[in-house]
């Protein structure tokens, strides 16, 4: 049986690199952390593994805007591999400053190609403040195989920079069209909504994830990996039933369960 392979890109900023290499680890994977600069080195080092991961944090500071020197510095000199790598299988999950810099790279949503002119920015929350908190998130679209058959989660984000702005009317109405909208933030009853705070950042059609053509790439504003198990969450003990211990497996925990499962059957 394969063992899943995943490199998880770090830089300087970058903070959740090594929560997001334990969950995928917790689900039998094997997982790398590589800095970004070793990877320009060798970007053949990509293509030994099924499973890229971008990492939260504020890489490099955000100082020129969330995400966008890692997108470059990717985009410039990773691009023809990072494209090789998702046309032959390879799975990619981004995380808050991960997503961002997945749209930066027009990796997601690629309406018009894999790598190419953003279609999508992630832009000033509507607060113009820091949102720190947790959210319900709608699932919109099953095909992406992060995703699978998971419940529709509750998870914890944390930017100031998640408010997704498509770059025109034509592609917003493709991001339902072509099925690229993943997760949206839902009010208490599951519906998408666009009220502050179930929306925290005021982003568009209330889209907090998106995938690719391929439903192999992933990239969302919340944390998965900070819901990986269940006493993450603030209220789980409020939540239990009396004498009962905290549950094992967080909202998050899917995630890296279905993309480890998925390499195992299909590479």
């Amino acid at each position: 049986m394969t063992t899943p392979k995943v490199l998880v890109l770090r830089a300087a900023g970058t903070n959740c690199e090594r929560e997001t290499a334990y969950a995928f680890e917790r689900f039998g994977a094997e997982a790398t952390t590589l800095h970004v600069n070793a990877l320009l080195a060798d970007p053949e080092a990509l293509a030994r593994h099924h499973v890229l991961a971008v990492p939260g944090g504020f890489s490099y500071g955000d100082d020129v805007g969330a995400g966008a020197v890692l997108a470059t510095e990717l985009g410039t000199t990773l691009a023809p591999a990072l494209g090789a790598f998702v046309e032959q299988g390879g799975l990619v999950l981004g995380i808050c400053n991960g997503f961002q810099v997945l749209v930066r790279l027009g990796l997601l949503p690629g309406l018009e190609r894999p790598l190419g002119r953003p279609e999508v920015s992630l832009t000033d929350n509507v607060s113009h403040k820091y949102e720190d908190r947790w959210v319900r998130c709608a699932i919109t679209s099953r095909r992406c195989v992060f995703v699978g058959e998971m419940p529709e989660p509750e998870l914890p984000l944390a930017h100031g920079e998640g408010r997704l702005v498509p770059a025109d009317e034509s592609v917003r109405r493709r991001l339902f069209d072509d099925d690229r909208v993943v997760f949206r933030y839902a009010d208490a009853t599951g519906a998408p909504t666009m009220d502050y705070p179930a929306n925290p950042n005021g982003a568009t059609d209330a889209i907090a994830g998106l995938t690719d053509a391929t439903g192999r790439v992933l990239g969302l504003m919340p944390h998965p990996e900070r819901a990986l198990f269940g006493f993450h969450h603030p209220e789980w003990t409020r939540r239990k039933s009396p004498g009962s211990a905290p549950p094992d497996l967080g909202p998050g925990a899917p995630i890296f369960e279905n993309a480890c499962a998925w390499v195992r059957e299909h590479r």
